[in-house]
């Protein structure tokens, strides 16, 4: 025998089913009508800062290459950022992280108007993860960390990382100690959507130093796969490896795991790095393989920088390296 509804009052109360269904019956009555708008943002809320939109390769600049100064005064942050956009730079990569608090990087961010894709703290080379002292590796772990949340808080997608240095140790060793602080790192980069990208860099590390060109990125391609995890990736420079290998072959190698790329040149007839537009690198060889890979996102320059009027040159000659 069903029990009659409880009264209150006189009136019959709502079960719980019987209160969602009037208000969804309710919800529904109301956008009918059109009196359901999204809600407005607060009047102070900054505005969401995004970079260019449909460009399959984005430009980006080093914040070390934008002038600290000028007209003898220091810049802020914000103002450094703005000068990358006026060179027609789609964005920043914040190199100087462990200068900055979150809450600043933020602040400079929404004031400019300038969208910052990445974060990196030079103190990787200083801390590293291969160091046999566990309390440098912990501290390059935490100098890490602090360059994930500020990405994450900038608006970021992941941070460049130095992996440390051969001479810490023999190649297994060293290894496995660099493997071991990045995986402590994961749960901090999923949890804020942040990639980890190994940079590759002239660290004795996954290559041969000493050997002659036309070595393969087999050793970079087994380090990032032995994570086996969709947030470790290559932050890879093309510049730094043709002194070692053909920069088209190491792009198809990776494959996936390009994420981004670090942008300079190098003369393997002079044995030194160059502009963008100099040296001997086969920027065709380059964009062929991208286009292989489907590559889509950041390209980052690293190479001296100044003002406005030296960022701009910079950027034209990613543009030309690029066919952009």
């Amino acid at each position: 025998m069903k029990s009659a509804h409880p009264m209150t009052d006189g009136r019959p109360s709502l079960s719980r089913r019987g209160f969602l269904a009037a208000g969804a019956a309710s919800m529904v009555g109301a956008a009918a009508s059109g009196a359901l708008a999204p809600a407005a943002e607060p009047a102070d809320e900054p505005a969401v800062v995004s970079p260019p939109q449909g460009k399959r390769i984005l430009l980006s600049c080093k914040l070390g290459m934008i002038a600290k100064e000028a007209g003898g005064k220091p810049l802020s942050l914000a103002e450094r950022l703005k000068m990358a956009a006026q060179a027609g730079f789609d964005g920043v990569d914040l190199d100087q992280a462990g200068e900055y608090t979150l809450q600043q990087a933020r602040q400079a961010v929404a004031e400019s108007g300038v969208f910052v894709h990445n974060a990196i703290n030079h103190a990787h080379w200083q801390q590293r993860l291969t160091s046999a002292n566990e309390a440098e590796r912990a501290q390059g772990r935490a100098n890490i960390e602090h360059c994930i949340r500020l990405s994450h808080a900038a608006g970021g997608s992941g941070v460049l990382i130095v992996v440390g240095r051969g001479g810490d140790g023999p190649a297994e060793v060293i290894e496995e100690r660099c493997r071991a602080e990045i995986k402590k790192l994961l749960p901090l980069a999923a949890s804020l959507g942040q990639m980890i990208l190994v940079e590759n860099v002239w660290n004795q590390m996954f290559y041969d130093h000493d050997a002659p060109p036309e070595q393969t990125a087999e050793k970079f391609v087994a380090f990032v796969d032995s994570f086996n995890s969709p947030w470790v990736g290559m932050y890879y420079d093309i510049g730094n490896h043709w002194k070692y290998g053909q920069p088209g072959d190491w792009i198809r190698a990776f494959g996936r795991r390009c994420v981004k790329l670090d942008v300079k040149g190098f003369s393997r007839a002079d044995n030194k790095f160059t502009e963008i537009d100099a040296g001997d690198l086969p920027w065709d060889q380059v964009r062929k393989a991208l286009d292989d890979i489907g590559f889509a996102g950041w390209a980052t320059a690293e190479v001296g920088g100044g003002g406005v009027e030296r960022l701009t040159i910079v950027r034209k000659q990613m543009q030309k390296a690029f066919g952009v």
